[in-house]
C-alpha cells in the first residue's frame, strides 16, 4: 500500500472545450491527504468533488454537477491523476468544460509532471476484488476478475472497411501510462460530427484535438499515433470514470464496447456488490495480520 499523493505546486493551462466550444482556464493545487479530487467553479464559486454521486451527463463525455453547476468532460483529466498517482488535488476551473487540448492526456501528464508530486503522510486505501462481477448493457460488457494486481483488458469493433476490431490488454502502472495510454485521441466518425453539433456537442471540435474517421479512413493529415489507438484511448477514458468510485480497484477489468454511460453504471453495479470486493487499509491489513497468528 502506497502513500498518498499530490503535486508541489500550482500549475495552470487552457484551451477550448470539445464540446462547449468554450475556451477555459484550469489552475491545479496542492490539497491536504483524503481530499480526494475537487473541482472548483470559480465563476459559480461552486466546489464539486469528484465522485460517482455527482456525475450529472455521461452523453459522449462524462459530466460532473452539483446544485446545478456543472464541469464537462472531466475523464481526460481524471484518467491522468489515475496514471501518476496523484490522490488529492483542487482543480480550479473558470467554465463549464476542462479544455480539449490536443485530444490526449499526453501535455496533462508533461503539466503534473512539471508541477512536482510529492508523498503525504497517510497510506492510500484501495478496493480489492475477491469474486467475479459481470454487467451488460445492451451490446456493451464490463466484468471484473480477482488479480494481483491492476489490469485492464478493453476490445471494440467498428463497421469499417479499415479498422475492425481492436484489442488491448496493459498491466496499469505509471510508466505504461504515459507510454502506453496518455498519447491516445479522442476520435469520433465524420458522419455523426452534424449529429453531434445539431444536440449542442462538439462545438469545438477539430483535427487540431481528435482523430476523425471517414468511409476512407483517417482525415488527421500525420495519421495514427498508435495502429490501436482507438482502443487505447476508451482505456485512457475508462481510467478516469472508474477513479469516480474514490480509491483505486486491485483486479482485473475486462471491457467490450464500453463507453461512459456502461463505465458508471457498472460501478455503480459494483458498489452494491458488497459480497465481491473488500475495502483495504493500513488498518483492514493489521487486523489480517493479527487474525493469522
Amino acid at each position: 500500500m502506497r502513500m498518498q499523493r499530490t503535486i508541489k505546486r500550482a500549475v495552470s493551462f487552457s484551451g477550448i472545450g470539445l464540446h462547449t466550444g468554450r475556451h477555459t482556464t484550469v489552475v491545479l493545487k496542492p490539497a491536504p491527504r483524503d481530499t480526494g479530487v475537487v473541482f472548483f467553479r470559480t465563476d459559480r464559486d461552486t466546489v464539486i468533488k469528484a465522485s460517482l454521486g455527482n456525475v450529472v451527463d455521461t452523453a459522449f463525455a462524462t459530466t460532473l454537477g452539483f446544485n446545478g453547476t456543472r464541469v464537462k468532460t472531466v475523464e481526460h483529466l481524471l484518467s491522468v491523476f489515475v496514471g501518476l498517482g496523484i490522490d488529492n488535488i483542487m482543480v480550479e476551473i473558470d467554465g463549464p468544460e476542462v479544455p480539449i487540448l490536443d485530444g490526449s492526456s499526453t501535455r496533462l501528464v508533461d503539466i503534473i509532471l512539471e508541477a512536482g508530486i510529492v508523498k503525504q503522510a497517510k497510506r492510500r486505501p484501495y478496493i480489492r476484488i475477491k469474486k467475479p462481477i459481470a454487467f451488460r448493457d445492451g451490446n456493451a460488457e464490463i466484468i471484473a476478475m480477482p488479480y494481483n494486481g491492476r489490469k485492464i483488458s478493453y476490445s471494440i469493433y467498428f463497421r469499417h472497411s479499415l479498422f475492425g476490431v481492436q484489442n488491448i490488454s496493459i498491466e496499469l502502472d505509471e510508466e505504461t501510462y504515459i507510454k502506453e495510454i496518455a498519447p491516445a485521441r479522442t476520435f469520433g466518425f465524420l458522419k455523426n460530427v452534424e449529429m453531434l453539433r445539431a444536440n449542442g456537442l462538439a462545438k469545438g471540435g477539430s483535427l487540431d484535438n481528435a482523430v476523425v474517421i471517414d468511409d476512407n479512413g483517417i482525415l488527421n493529415k500525420g495519421g495514427l499515433r498508435f495502429q490501436d489507438e482507438f482502443v487505447r484511448h476508451k482505456v485512457l477514458d475508462l481510467i478516469g470514470d472508474f477513479s469516480l468510485i474514490g480509491y483505486p480497484i486491485y483486479g482485473h477489468i475486462i471491457a467490450e464496447k464500453a463507453g461512459h454511460s456502461s463505465h458508471i453504471r457498472f460501478l455503480r453495479k459494483l458498489l452494491s456488490s458488497v459480497d465481491a470486493w473488500e475495502f483495504i487499509s493500513r488498518e483492514s491489513e493489521l487486523t489480517e495480520q493479527f487474525a493469522t497468528v
